[in-house]
């Protein structure tokens, strides 16, 4: 019974590791086009020509907003980003939600405690996000007072870590 029981927990182990490898081999891109729920954003990111600036080495935390993110903004909003016209607009948006570095939900938190509340985080557009706690989440705060709440945090990448907002953030310009 006992050789049963171990053989049961090795597999269990062996499983979750193999689980844990393959998530960390996925940079950026694969683990947003695995989500059902990042379909637009992966089409954004293809028209804004940021794939392969999202699958480089990083480390990169992305804000990645969801499907029905993108459906809050004003009618025919995506569609004219979409625009190739428009791509340099719709890059400076991508890029809004794009941080360098691997801040994971814990790095997150622990930078809102040490900013006594909130946390100022620079884009790789050069924006600024700000990250508080309201109700035990994680909020962000645009340059024009727009809010996203993180629904989903630390979806690991090989390149850096994703966490999932329920907005479109959207820089100054």
């Amino acid at each position: 019974m006992k050789l049963i029981k171990n053989a049961v927990l090795f597999v269990a182990a062996l499983l979750l590791f193999i689980n844990l490898m393959a998530q960390s081999s996925k940079d950026i891109v694969d683990v947003a086009a695995g989500s059902k729920d990042h379909s637009t954003l992966v089409a954004a990111i293809k028209a804004a020509d940021l794939v392969n600036t999202l699958k480089a080495k990083g480390p990169y935390t992305v804000f990645a907003p969801t499907n029905d993110a993108f459906a809050l903004l004003p009618s025919g909003t995506l569609d004219n980003l979409l625009k190739l016209e428009n791509k340099s607009t719709l890059t400076g948006i991508l890029t809004y939600h794009v941080v360098e570095g691997n801040l994971n939900a814990k790095a997150v938190l622990a930078a809102i405690k040490k900013g006594a509340g909130k946390a100022v985080l620079t884009t790789v557009a050069g924006g600024k996000l700000t990250a508080t706690v309201v109700k035990g989440k994680v909020v962000l705060t645009d340059e024009k007072g727009g809010q996203a709440t993180v629904t989903t945090a630390d979806l690991k990448a090989s390149n850096g870590v994703i966490h999932v907002i329920d907005k479109v953030l959207l820089p100054t310009n």
